[in-house]
């Protein structure tokens, strides 16, 4: 038991904390409880905002240096017209202008409901930008009004605080669109400045967003 014992002390701190190396599959035959778990890198839910005939839903706090990502999540987001398009902007100022300088490239698949046959898988040109100060289209297509129609997906914005690099991003969204196709678009580019993100807005091309909900994360 003398070199079983010591093993296991060379495994704990003078302050009483195991080591990762005392515990692996071999030295732990089960367990029934776990008090606390540090939550490493995991996902944190910093707000969320749902909308209500709202022009746009802007997130001007908690961006900040304290996660190295953003993750944004957009629940059923349902526009008050038809045809409209699901876009965004960045803001240096807490959202007093949403005009960050952005590159970007973007490409689309879809399906139509009543066509098997037509189906598409393609960059989408003129919805990417070369150093504009323009909303980037998100939903690359006229996003449906219809009761049952609306867009839905994620978005990333990686290192936003950073005065070193530009700001990265990439999202996805599925939408239901005016001409009754699921169409699933791919959007990623980065801001082109060193100033640091604190503010995002997202909207439609027209109208309101009648309904819906997004969430925002940050990820350690």
């Amino acid at each position: 038991m003398g070199a079983i014992t010591r093993a296991a002390a060379n495994n704990i701190t003078t302050g009483g904390v195991i080591l990762p190396a005392g515990i692996n599959d071999a030295s732990v035959a089960s367990i029934t409880e776990l008090a606390q778990v540090s939550a490493g890198d995991g996902i944190t839910l910093i707000s969320s905002q749902t909308a209500s005939a709202s022009a746009s839903i802007s997130f001007t706090s908690g961006i900040d240096s304290t996660y190295r990502t953003y993750l944004f999540k957009f629940i059923n987001i349902h526009p008050s017209v038809d045809g409209a398009v699901f876009q965004f902007n960045l803001s240096t100022d807490g959202g007093s202008s949403y005009n960050v300088t952005k590159t970007t490239t973007a490409f689309r698949t879809y399906q139509y409901e009543n066509n098997p046959a037509n189906t598409e898988l393609a960059y989408q040109t003129g919805s990417d930008l070369a150093q504009s100060t323009s909303y980037q289209w998100f939903s690359l297509a006229n996003v449906g009004a219809d009761a049952d129609q609306s867009v839905s997906g994620d978005f990333y914005l990686f290192s936003p605080s950073s005065t070193t690099y530009v700001k990265h991003f990439m999202g996805k969204l599925n939408c239901s669109t005016d001409d009754d196709r699921t169409l699933e678009a791919f959007v990623a580019g980065y801001g082109n400045t060193t100033s640091a993100i604190n503010a995002i807005d997202f909207k439609f091309t027209s109208g309101n967003i009648d309904a819906g909900t997004i969430y925002m994360y940050g990820i350690a």
